[in-house]
């Protein structure tokens, strides 16, 4: 990210001094330098946007990463991706504790951290309504090529960008969750459980 600012300083300092030569305003060299300024300008101001996006990505993935056992070779069950997600979503919820136990101390100090409190509200609430509605950009670490990727990710903002990712929703992990207890075999409980045999052919069948 500092590299980028660099270059885009650097180029802007070039083009300002080329510009800076140019004696008059309306001719056909400044005309064109301007909109070759304004071009790298939102180059650089589109290339900052995906660099920001990709730490912030990267940020979300790591704290997937760092709540899965270390060394597990399987991909999580719908069950235990929705706890995680779920998990992941009351991720402040200590430090909106100890925010508001700061602010009740004190009147001076009702608006201490209210900056961060902010922040943190409009995060989980963009999240959340993601995560109900169209998704919320993550990995399906249900699938195992997808869990091996995060598995095999080295935590580096630049290769989110090589991550396939997936718009993961509520919807998404009921219908997995449905999915996935066909594929074992699951009966409900005021049903007969059938044989092991019977449950093999009715895997063998769906698979």
């Amino acid at each position: 990210m500092a590299v980028q600012f660099v270059v885009l300083f650097r180029c802007c300092t070039n083009l300002r001094k080329e510009l800076e030569k140019c004696k008059h305003p309306n001719s056909r060299k400044t005309k064109a330098l301007s909109k070759k300024a304004r071009r790298q300008n939102n180059k650089h101001k589109q290339r900052l946007g995906h660099a920001i996006k990709s730490n912030i990505m990267g940020e979300k993935l790591t704290w997937f990463l760092e709540h899965i056992e270390e060394g597990r070779k399987h991909p999580l069950t719908p069950v235990e991706f929705e706890e995680l997600i779920e998990l992941y979503l009351k991720r402040f919820d200590e430090e909106l504790e100890q925010i508001a136990l700061k602010q009740s101390i004190s009147k001076n100090r009702a608006n201490q951290h209210k900056a961060r409190e902010d922040v943190i509200k409009i995060t989980l609430e963009k999240e959340i309504n993601e995560y109900k509605a169209g998704g919320m950009e993550l990995l399906n670490l249900c699938d195992p090529l997808k869990f091996k990727s995060l598995m095999d990710w080295d935590g580096s903002a630049i290769n989110v960008q090589h991550l396939k990712l997936d718009l993961v929703s509520h919807n998404m992990l009921q219908r997995l969750k449905k999915e996935y207890e066909t594929a074992k075999g699951a009966t409900p409980a005021n049903e007969v459980t059938p044989s092991t045999s019977q449950q093999s052919e009715e895997v063998m069948e769906t698979s």
